[in-house]
């Protein structure tokens, strides 16, 4: 065997022999395989969570009430029904649950990067609007209701509040689970409350498409609902809270769904269940086990402020005027960054 210096601190070989060069390779993709695994059990976790941890809550404190220990669920229902109206009081943060490793593996996979344009006031109050909804949100889930993608750095003095379906705030201990990563209902008491009675530095992001935007999810698909939603844009002008947009590139890449047409059964199926249960049932797959998304990069750019006046009764046309100056800035904020972000010159923002 060829001679080497130094001494192989695994055996009694030499350093830079062939046998020690192809264990630490070994080594190498032993450790790769196991990352990768942990980043896939992290985001696995979420979409279970995301698809059945309320309904799972709800089930578990039924059944708990017909087993010897029904005390635990009563004396919670009691403290559930004094503790009703928190959520939509600002809700109650707790900063090491946006912070927990798994978050960190959950970025990892995809992964999700934040990208910021410009600053935010600490003194004001802004209003997000995040596009597109895709399946999940992952993108707006990682960004601003965890802190692995560095938001406070990014954005030092603000406060980021996801705001979701406000029926999931109704849930038994899931509740509880939402509020401590800063998520909020996005109903108008909540979102009230945060832009007039907690102080400034508040950053309130809406999913505005909700889930009429997740039934046109699809890979390669850059559409997103608005055009007749003005309701985040009149609320802005009557707190004074300045319009930021904000668009997820590779949200809609994350699941391949099946998209049933306009006047087909199962879209009208799925339109009337939006409409009653306020969210859309997708039939969507995803990469492993049929849950896990694609391993597709997720990049949130954080567009300029738009700064809006304080009117308490708005006239539509004003509320005309700013949601069209929205509308135009989320376009330019699309195009200016689409290349950059995995997408071709000749990709197009569709505003429905």
């Amino acid at each position: 065997m060829k001679a080497c210096q130094g001494v192989c601190g695994q055996c009694r070989w030499y350093r830079g022999c062939t046998v020690s060069s192809s264990r630490a390779a070994e080594m190498e993709e032993g450790q790769t395989q196991w990352k990768e695994f942990v980043q896939k059990i992290s985001v696995l976790q979420w979409v279970l969570t995301f698809l059945l941890m309320g309904v799972s809550c709800v089930l578990l404190m039924v059944y708990l009430m017909f087993t010897c220990l029904w005390l635990l669920p009563t004396l919670y229902t009691i403290w559930m029904l004094t503790d009703w109206d928190t959520p939509e009081q600002g809700g109650r943060r707790v900063e090491w649950v946006r912070k927990w490793t798994v978050w960190k593996h959950f970025r990892d996979y995809f992964p999700v990067k934040l990208v910021k344009t410009a600053e935010l006031d600490p003194s004001k109050n802004y209003i997000l609007g995040s596009h597109p909804h895709g399946i999940m949100c992952a993108g707006a889930f990682s960004c601003f209701s965890t802190e692995s993608s560095g938001f406070a750095q990014a954005f030092p003095g603000m406060r980021s509040c996801l705001a979701i379906l406000a029926g999931l705030f109704r849930m038994p201990l899931y509740r509880d689970y939402l509020m401590s990563a800063g998520m909020c209902p996005v109903s108008k008491p909540s979102l009230e409350f945060l832009l007039s009675r907690n102080g400034t530095g508040n950053v309130v992001v809406i999913v505005i498409g909700g889930a009429a935007e997740s039934l046109a999810s699809s890979p390669g698909v850059n559409t997103v609902v608005m055009r007749q939603r003005k309701g985040f844009v009149r609320l802005a002008l009557e707190y004074g809270a300045d319009l930021v947009p904000v668009y997820n590139f590779g949200e809609n890449e994350l699941f391949r769904q099946v998209v049933f047409q306009e006047g087909s059964i199962m879209r009208t199926l799925q339109t009337a269940f939006k409409r009653v249960m306020g969210f859309a049932p997708c039939l969507f797959i995803g990469q492993s086990w049929g849950l896990v998304p694609y391993k597709t990069p997720i990049t949130t750019v954080v567009g300029r402020p738009i700064s809006v006046p304080q009117f308490s009764s708005p006239p539509e046309e004003m509320v005309d005027h700013y949601h069209s100056l929205y509308m135009e800035a989320l376009t330019q904020l699309f195009h200016a960054h689409k290349t950059r972000c995995g997408l071709s010159e000749t990709h197009q923002l569709q505003i429905i």
